[in-house]
């Protein structure tokens, strides 16, 4: 079974994984280098969703339908 971590580089280029990761003894490990930092990436994908999003939630049907939740 494959698992994904997301891990990322000091300023010598050394591999940080995340805290408490331990891998089994004698596992194989795959690296990808991305070549953008993960805090662009996801504004990137964020904006480009944006519009699509807002077709399908800025109406009155959703404003009828999360209506409970608004505490003004």
């Amino acid at each position: 079974m494959l698992h994904t971590y997301e891990a990322q580089t000091d300023e010598q280029g050394n591999l940080l994984v995340p805290e408490g990761l331990k891998l089994p003894e004698g596992c194989r490990v795959l690296i990808t280098v991305l070549d953008e930092p993960a805090r662009q990436q996801a504004s990137d994908e964020a904006l480009l969703s944006e519009r699509s999003l807002a077709e399908d939630w800025d109406n009155s049907a959703e404003d009828e339908a999360w209506s409970s939740l608004n505490q003004d």
